[in-house]
């Protein structure tokens, strides 16, 4: 971006318009330079999105840094990206949708490029309260033919889980589970599988009886995915729901 001059040369050669051309382009250089820092300088955004995994909160809305970001947002809802600026102590707010009570403040670090989860759980204990985590996600595509799935496992009658990818054409019987002995209030992080088309089958660990089954999912690669396990109901021996969300096409 640094332009060199000859001064004899140019004193020799140039006459008053290529004299002005030259100025032009000089000043062009210099605008050059300019943006070239600017862009430098450029703080990156952060993708922020909620995931609604209580089982006693009303339905809520989410403030973060005093921006909505979720509103009368349900159980086992995971929302799509809003753009915040990257900060590290973002104040979050989540009150209920009616009445506006606050439920609970928090605080979290905004990573500047990086997406995040505003994770709410409970457990379904009112006593314990209700707490607000802010995950990572992966924002960078699985390789070429892989795809990547996280668990979070909030299934807290159903207990520890299993999660098989079942290819198709196979049954359960002739599959590995992809995850296994996933405890409640964990998450199993970023597993990756060979892209394919696959049902997602969960059942409690050690037990081959399915809790939840998908309908049938067409994975081409690069896919980056994250899947909330949640009981139906606070009862005992309930089914389970899963809830899958992008976290990268």
């Amino acid at each position: 971006m640094k332009t060199i001059w000859n001064r004899r040369e140019v004193g020799r050669r140039l006459t008053l318009p290529k004299l002005a051309v030259a100025a032009a382009g000089l000043g062009a250089a210099a605008f050059g330079i300019s943006a070239c820092e600017n862009v430098a300088s450029y703080t990156q955004p952060s993708l922020v999105r909620v995931i609604d995994a209580s089982y006693i909160a009303p339905a809520v809305d989410v403030k973060v840094e005093g921006q909505i970001i979720a509103s009368n947002l349900g159980q086992g809802t995971i929302t799509s990206y809003a753009t915040l600026p990257a900060t590290g102590d973002a104040i979050i707010d989540v009150t209920a949708a009616t009445g506006g009570s606050t439920l609970v403040n928090s605080q979290g670090t905004l990573l500047a490029g990086h997406q995040h989860s505003v994770f709410i759980t409970d457990n379904g204990a009112a006593s314990t309260g209700y707490e607000v985590t802010v995950l990572e996600d992966q924002q960078t595509p699985a390789p070429s033919g892989q795809s990547e799935f996280r668990f979070l496992n909030q299934a807290p009658e159903t207990g520890a889980v299993d999660v098989y990818m079942v290819p198709s054409g196979a049954t359960l019987a002739d599959s590995v589970p992809l995850v296994t002995a996933l405890a409640v209030g964990s998450s199993a992080g970023y597993v990756s599988l060979a892209s394919q088309t696959v049902t997602m089958v969960i059942t409690p660990t050690g037990v081959t009886t399915p809790k939840y089954t998908s309908s049938s999912m067409a994975l081409t690669g690069g896919e980056v995915r994250t899947v909330l396990i949640l009981d139906t109901k606070l009862t005992s021996n309930p089914p389970v729901t899963a809830t899958v969300a992008d976290d990268v096409d």
